[in-house]
């Protein structure tokens, strides 16, 4: 049972991180500009946020039943964030403020890294 829910949560997440994706590859750097009327702050609060709470949840409550495809939506959840980092990094340069936007990517390519150690570690103890 508990590994079914880490399925769902763990498929959510990786939705709502390409959904974000989407959003921004489709012009969404500014408001209104991509698919989803959001501005930048709200788009990471609704897809952006939400996604990785869901992956961490969703190991931690199977952490004891081995998952491979489990294991493997936790690895892509991780990749897309560490590519959203990179891409915030990348914008920052065009930034007023380069210093924090830089250290948030930073900080969302290390959440990225450690959500693929654990997809890693899930398929390891598969």
């Amino acid at each position: 049972m508990a590994l079914t829910a880490s399925l769902i949560l763990a498929g959510i997440s990786v939705a709502l991180l390409v959904i974000y994706g989407a959003d921004v590859a489709a012009g969404g750097t500014t408001a209104g500009e991509g698919f989803l009327p959001l501005d930048a702050m709200a788009r990471g609060i609704g897809f952006g946020t939400p996604p990785i709470i869901l992956s961490f949840v969703a190991y931690f409550i199977s952490r004891k039943e081995p998952s491979k495809p489990l294991g493997g939506l936790i690895i892509v959840a991780g990749i897309l964030v560490i590519i959203g980092g990179a891409v915030f990094i990348v914008g920052a340069g065009e930034a007023e403020n380069i210093a924090r936007m830089a250290g948030e990517g930073g900080g969302l390519i290390g959440i990225g890294a450690v959500l693929t150690a654990l997809g890693a570690i899930k398929i390891k103890k598969s």
